[in-house]
């Protein structure tokens, strides 16, 4: 077994990864290589090995990065931003990209441009979050633009402050964030969109890291209203449930309570540790400590979804059990939270509850 320094196997991502990049599927442990590449499994791959590399510096690593960093490189479109879908040919299969895929790219930019890696790393992440940013702003997708602030937010924390143009355009994709939420919020559902569907702890964590950055903004409180309905809606006899990605949550109906993703997990982990960073109340530790259970049992099935041998993770919960696939969402899914289990780790217990609230 092949460990770093956070103590997750990297076995299985390195499997999933050849020259060009990751791939997508697997079957079984496998790669399913007609399944291809995309663009938001390789900035996955690269945010993570580049905290990893941060971490704990070794040509191992530094050779991943290398190889998820030219695949987003690659990626850019000659229109703007960057496609998504690459064959196993080696052909691009969209004329541009999702959005999704423009913010999860920028976020593992950001990733390599605040960290420590070899400045000719350093520097093509900030001549690619350069060149996305036309694409930034024409973005609709409220997860492009909630990774948009995760991005910006990031660098804020490694003390990077010379694009004045991300940063505004992070400002204006809050605003729009909690424009969305007033225009959608009802008595009974505080939320941004009319149904809840897939990443959706993204929105109030992205707001969390932006009342960090603008508390006068009004973005404080949308994020807390919007995640604690969430909590809500995703908690059942104390353990974490997601949304089902079968027929997700639409506003006044039942809630599909399969198939479960791990994205959802790691989505909502995330979120609660910037929410117990930024305010220091112990419900949101809680959060991060239900998300992050869902992997190894605590769960509506209590099945455990990875294999920490080799680092996988499964690729959900299904109405007959777990999905027995070893995906590199899931997978990255897995690995990014159980990272980020050593950062919360490694904060300290506050005596009481933080605010950022302006009088």
């Amino acid at each position: 077994m092949k460990e770093c320094a956070d103590g997750v196997a990297l076995d299985h991502l390195d499997r999933m990864t050849d020259s060009t990049g990751l791939i997508q599927h697997a079957i079984y442990s496998l790669p399913r290589r007609e399944s291809g590449y995309t663009t938001d499994d390789n900035a996955r791959a690269l945010r993570l090995c580049t905290r990893l590399w941060d971490r704990n510096p070794d040509e191992r690593m530094l050779g991943r990065v290398s190889n998820y960093l030219s695949f987003l490189e690659h990626a850019k479109c000659s229109v703007r931003g960057f496609h998504n879908f690459l064959s196993y040919q080696r052909d691009w299969l969209d004329a541009e990209g999702t959005g999704d895929c423009q913010g999860q790219a920028v976020l593992a930019l950001a990733e390599v441009a605040g960290s420590t890696l070899p400045e000719g790393f350093r520097l093509l992440a900030r001549e690619l979050i350069e060149g996305v940013l036309p694409a930034l702003a024409d973005q609709r997708s409220l997860r492009a633009q909630a990774y948009t602030i995760l991005a910006c937010g990031h660098l804020w924390a490694q003390g990077v402050h010379e694009n004045e143009r991300f940063d505004s355009l992070a400002r204006s994709a809050a605003q729009r964030l909690v424009e969305c939420f007033h225009r959608s919020m009802r008595t009974d559902w505080p939320w941004f969109e009319s149904r809840l569907t897939y990443a959706n702890a993204v929105m109030p964590h992205a707001l969390f890291v932006a009342a960090r950055q603008w508390p006068q903004d009004g973005f404080l409180e949308v994020a807390k209203t919007s995640f604690a309905f969430l909590d809500y809606e995703t908690t059942s006899d104390g353990v974490f449930w997601p949304i089902g990605n079968r027929d997700w949550f639409p506003r006044g109906e039942e809630k599909a309570l399969y198939d479960q993703q791990p994205v959802e997990a790691a989505t909502m982990a995330d979120a609660g540790l910037a929410a117990f960073a930024l305010l220091g109340d112990e419900k949101y530790r809680a959060v991060f400590q239900r998300a992050h259970g869902w992997f190894r049992g605590a769960n509506s099935m209590c099945q455990s979804l990875v294999d920490a041998t080799s680092g996988a993770c499964y690729d959900g919960l299904q109405t007959t059990g777990v999905n027995r696939n070893q995906g590199a969402e899931s997978t990255l899914a897995y690995l990014w939270t159980q990272v980020r289990s050593a950062d919360l780790d490694s904060m300290p217990r506050p005596s009481q509850p933080t605010s950022l609230e302006v009088a």
